[in-house]
């Protein structure tokens, strides 16, 4: 027995390096023969080749197509019309009306028309000159005093699609800030995954050593048979265990696939000598400062704040033109007219004054209910938002300070259940004295080595849900940068 003793000892007290505080650092020194992949090279990665973070680029391009297209109320425009008539050998009439307008931003629009009309049978109104002087040209403007003055149709259109375009980069925002926080969730669990895996995967060997030293010292009458019976339950759990952390790992690995794409759109397999790291660095992190720096980026930034600021512009926007249609329509048009160019070709100056055509149009609704609605109702539809705005304002920053509480809270628990792994392997190493001296026996070693796996398993877990609680504050406070060792 002494001998049985004395190598089991000397096998678990050459082990303990691997079960003690140093030991447990040494299952993140990965051999040549594995690949470090962080989580930074993750988000270069999508940020470049992710399908759905291309996809969000569209939002973009959509709000400036949405804005070329409100710009186009402001092209200028050609117009021509021709209408002919013959009947019986005779023409009855020729005319020919051709104009250029160019609508502007401020509510004048000049135009130019050309007109020409022949025929027998031309309504007088169309008579524009003798029967071998039938051209005339028109110069004039359109000018709306009432109505449209301030505001109209198309510029509100094309208000309303700037702001859309304020409003789809929040979007694009918030979608790329969704999809980093789950390829961030991801990470983490395939990093404690990982490293669990190699934890109880060292346990195993172990374990395994353990048995076949005990199987050879009750060969040789140096152990008890029942003995062997308890170093084999062992080594069967720790296999079980093993591959139960296997399978974590490959299915965790799969995950992590969903996020990686090369340049040419195929997806990129993640293989199984890839393994994360995590590089720590929470000096910043734990101060009420950078707190206070995330709420503020918060109601600065915060995608969603941003697109109820952005639709409270609109519907100001809607507001603004529902007070201009509570304004009669009197609108002004008036010409110069003139026939510059005569049959001999002399050039005919116009004559302000003299010849022209004006034009007043008016109109206006007697009860107005229909714009006195409107106007009512974009105000109902502004005050919904504002109310809106503030309570999302509101949760946003509570949630912020929620995630604070639980990191700054995980982290004092970290420290504590590093303290409970170094405690274990004080009392595994005192079990294994006890041993030595004849106080001990193998089970009262498993029971011992059992407790420090669970609390070395347990502290890579609380790793692992730290970060995912670093990367989830930034993405409530509507940060890009989803990463505390980099900042904003």
């Amino acid at each position: 027995m002494n001998r049985f003793f004395h190598i089991v000892f000397l096998l678990i007290i050459v082990s303990t390096k691997g079960f003690g505080q140093s030991g447990f650092d040494s299952l993140f020194l990965l051999p040549d023969t594995i690949k470090a992949f962080s989580i930074e090279n993750m988000y270069a990665s999508m940020l470049e080749f992710h399908p759905i973070v291309k996809q969000t680029r569209l939002l973009s391009e959509s709000a400036q197509q949405e804005i070329r297209m409100a710009r186009g109320a402001f092209d200028p425009k050609i117009a021509t019309d021709l209408s002919i008539k013959e009947f019986g050998d005779k023409e009855y009439y020729n005319k020919l009306r051709s104009s250029f307008s160019v609508p502007t931003w401020f509510p004048i629009d000049p135009k130019i028309g050309f007109e020409r009309n022949a025929g027998a049978f031309i309504d007088p109104e169309n008579i524009v000159g003798s029967s071998s002087d039938n051209a005339q040209l028109t110069t004039g403007i359109s000018l709306p005093l009432g109505r449209g003055l301030f505001t109209d149709d198309r510029r509100a259109a094309l208000k309303q699609a700037k702001l859309f375009a304020v409003m789809a980069t929040a979007e694009q925002v918030k979608l790329i800030n969704k999809i980093l926080l789950d390829a961030a969730k991801d990470y983490w669990q395939w990093y404690y995954s990982f490293y669990n895996y190699r934890l109880l995967g060292r346990n195993a060997v172990i374990a395994e050593e353990i048995f076949r030293r005990v199987k050879l010292d009750a060969s040789l009458g140096e152990a008890a048979a029942i003995d062997t019976v308890q170093a084999k339950i062992t080594l069967q759990q720790r296999l079980v265990e093993r591959q139960e952390a296997f399978l974590e790992f490959l299915n965790t690995g799969i995950k992590i696939s969903n996020y990686l794409w090369d340049n040419a759109g195929y997806p990129v397999q993640l293989s199984i000598d890839v393994a994360p790291i995590l590089v720590l660095n929470d000096g910043q992190l734990l101060s009420n400062q950078t707190l206070e720096e995330l709420v503020f980026q918060a109601k600065q930034n915060h995608p969603e704040l941003i697109k109820l600021r952005t639709k409270i512009d609109q519907l100001e926007v809607d507001r603004k033109l529902a007070v201009e249609y509570l304004k009669p329509r009197l609108d002004l048009n008036y010409n110069f007219i003139n026939q510059p160019l005569r049959p001999n070709g002399d050039f005919q100056p116009f004559r302000i004054g003299s010849d022209y055509k004006f034009g007043l149009d008016f109109s206006m609704p007697i009860l107005l209910r229909k714009e006195r609605g409107k106007l009512a109702l974009t105000k109902v539809k502004i005050q919904s938002t504002q109310y809106e705005q503030t309570q999302a304002e509101r949760e946003i920053v509570n949630q912020i300070n929620i995630v604070f509480n639980q990191i700054v809270n995980t982290n004092k628990i970290l420290i504590q259940q590093t303290s409970v792994a170094e405690n274990y392997e004080r009392l595994l190493k005192a079990e294994l004295i006890n041993l030595e001296n004849g106080e001990s026996d193998l089970f009262k070693i498993n029971v011992q080595q059992e407790k420090l796996i669970q609390s070395q398993s347990k502290l890579l877990k609380l790793k692992s849900e730290y970060e995912k609680m670093k990367a989830t504050i930034y993405w409530a406070a509507g940060v890009r940068n989803l990463n505390f060792n980099n900042g904003q």
